[in-house]
């Protein structure tokens, strides 16, 4: 299966949520529809950045691209209900780099 990761800036937290909260959220998001390799917290220039990396089911290389950039807005779109976001990114791992989707 075709690995892909998604990169989401956290600018704020919303009312009510905890910190925990971005990435549970975002875990669960984009593992409703595929799997989650791994997820990590970054601060990049001083700003807070996730990173989940994900797989989709093996079909068509554009269609595999497809499916990846729907579960970086859904991951988006979830995210952004218990935080503020900023710049969202999609990569596909290929021949040991990432390239953008």
């Amino acid at each position: 299966m075709p690995s892909f990761r998604a990169t989401l800036q956290i600018t704020g937290l919303r009312p009510g949520n905890a910190p925990e909260a971005v990435m549970d959220m975002a875990v669960a998001v984009v593992g409703s529809a595929h799997v989650v390799e791994a997820n990590q917290l970054d601060i990049v220039a001083g700003i807070p950045r996730i990173t989940i990396r994900f797989m989709v089911e093996a079909s068509e290389y554009d269609a595999e691209n497809q499916f990846a950039r729907s579960a970086a807005a859904a991951l988006a779109q979830g995210v952004n209900e218990v935080a503020t976001t900023g710049a969202l990114r999609c990569y596909r791992r290929s021949a040991g780099k990432w390239l953008t989707v």
